[in-house]
């Protein structure tokens, strides 16, 4: 939704999770231990991950590099959804990451997505939404989003990963999940993507003109 929404506004689409994902597979893949919080939070501080507009047409929203490779599809495998919260809980490793997040915010033009965007990241942003929907909504869309591409798994699952996942971001000690204050609440539950495109595009629209 915050892609088609970019798209709409022509302004720059930035999910912030991307950057927590890159540093989970990145992680995986050099076989650290996810509870080396020193090994994470180092490799978080010396990676170079890049989110730019798409590279190859296969339908992705974004390209995201780590270290020059292209990760974009593989920080959506189950083993990095199954790992990214604790990653993201680190102290160490949001500083490194949000440093670049608000680089990127700070430029302006640009619909950034994230748990902690308007309560972290950008305070100051000139319109935050938090968009809402009930766990097994959000559990169906991302059901449904996962095989599509390719990734057979159980509804079961993923509800019950999605669950795992808020429970540890709305008690992790750093930055935890919350509505930011000044946010405006937008329930999607019941709405259409399209529904929820206008509407925010009537919010951005509105922040625009004051």
């Amino acid at each position: 939704m915050g892609g088609l929404l970019a798209a709409r506004l022509g302004y720059l689409y930035f999910d912030t999770g991307v950057m927590y994902r890159a540093v989970t597979w990145v992680a995986l893949q050099r076989g650290l231990a996810i509870e080396d919080e020193p090994a994470i939070t180092h490799l978080a501080e010396t990676l170079t991950i890049e989110v730019m507009r798409p590279t190859v047409a296969d339908g992705r929203q974004y390209t995201v590099l780590a270290d020059g490779q292209d990760i974009t599809w593989e920080i959506r495998r189950p083993e990095v959804n199954h790992h990214v919260s604790p990653v993201s809980a680190y102290k160490g490793v949001r500083l490194a990451l949000t440093r670049q997040q608000r680089r990127i915010g700070q430029a302006g033009s640009v619909v950034m997505v994230g748990r902690d965007i308007g309560s972290v990241v950008l305070p100051e942003a000139e319109l935050k939404i938090y968009l809402d929907a009930t766990l097994e909504e959000r559990a169906r869309r991302r059901h449904r989003e996962m095989l599509q591409r390719g990734q057979p798994v159980a509804y079961e699952a993923v509800l019950a990963e999605l669950a795992r996942r808020d429970r540890i971001d709305s008690s992790r000690e750093e930055a935890p999940l919350c509505v930011a204050p000044g946010a405006i609440v937008v329930d999607s539950t019941h709405l259409s993507i399209d529904e929820v495109v206008e509407r925010l595009y009537g919010l951005a629209l509105a922040a625009l003109a004051r």
